[in-house]
């Protein structure tokens, strides 16, 4: 499971290498995310764990007299977010943790995320702390993953790498925001009223172009449940490995595309 600790080393700097493959896999999700973001008002925005910035961004472009605030742990995701919005006057990106930042004077009106929620070590401390710096009119809308079952990318690969069944656990991690019980509980101590849960199936893709399945493969190797797998494996095994997963991925093609079935929550609540 992926904790603040692997964002701030080598998870991190792989999401950065590799922004504009992890914004390709989560576009279906970003736009009904924005979506959820254009119907609330704001003119202090806060993205909790930003990454390279592509929901700030957005919101930034659309937003132009608004302040946008992103804050992450990795100094490698804030640097590729910060090259990206260069020519943006109105977004800013903070090496921080969400969990105890407070800039004096910012009072976020609206506080954003895009799966950048679910790896607080104390999550309901982290939104006591977002709940108590935003404004009293402020509203919060996020992204999380729904359970592993309903996430075929995760399940399968799973299965063909021989691994404990994905999610199924409330740790930090990528899945530790399935349960929408956990997760009100978690936001009503920390004082957030008004919580409800939208599901979201998008097309995660994984592999595009003449050789989808090498493009997947690849895109495999560097993000998600696979990569410190295939790493840890070397030679013959390596090679197995990865032709049980060149053969699922071959079972996911559709002619110049790989895409997965994903199932996520879009979690919107109110300061008061």
């Amino acid at each position: 499971m992926t904790n603040i600790t692997d964002w701030q080393a080598q998870v991190g700097r792989t999401w950065a290498d590799n922004y504009q493959l992890t914004d390709r896999s989560f576009a279906g999700l970003t736009e009904r995310l924005l979506q959820r973001v254009t119907e609330r008002v704001g003119d202090a925005v806060l993205d909790i764990g930003c990454g390279a910035g592509e929901l700030a961004l957005a919101i930034a472009r659309n937003r132009p007299g608004a302040r946008v605030v992103g804050v992450d742990v990795s100094s490698d995701l804030i640097d590729a977010a910060r090259r990206r919005g260069a020519q943006l006057g109105n977004a800013e990106f903070v090496l921080a943790d969400a969990a105890t930042w407070r800039e004096p004077g910012f009072a976020p009106d609206l506080l954003v995320s895009r799966h950048g929620v679910m790896f607080f070590d104390d999550p309901v401390a982290a939104f006591g702390n977002l709940h108590d710096s935003a404004s009293a009119d402020a509203e919060l809308v996020f992204s999380c993953f729904r359970n592993a079952s309903e996430n075929p990318w995760a399940a399968g690969m799973a299965r063909v790498l021989e691994l404990p069944p994905a999610g199924g656990s409330t740790a930090p991690g990528p899945f530790a925001f399935a349960d929408p019980q956990h997760v009100e509980d978690i936001l009503s101590a920390a004082g957030w009223q008004g919580i409800a849960f939208e599901p979201v199936d998008f097309a995660y893709v994984a592999g595009v172009g003449d050789d989808p399945v090498a493009d997947a493969l690849a895109f495999f190797r560097r993000i998600g449940p696979a990569a410190p797998v295939l790493r840890a494996l070397d030679g013959a095994a390596r090679d197995a490995a990865e032709a049980r997963l060149a053969e699922w991925l071959e079972g996911h093609r559709s002619g110049n595309l790989i895409a997965f079935g994903a199932a996520a929550w879009i979690v919107t609540a109110c300061h008061d």
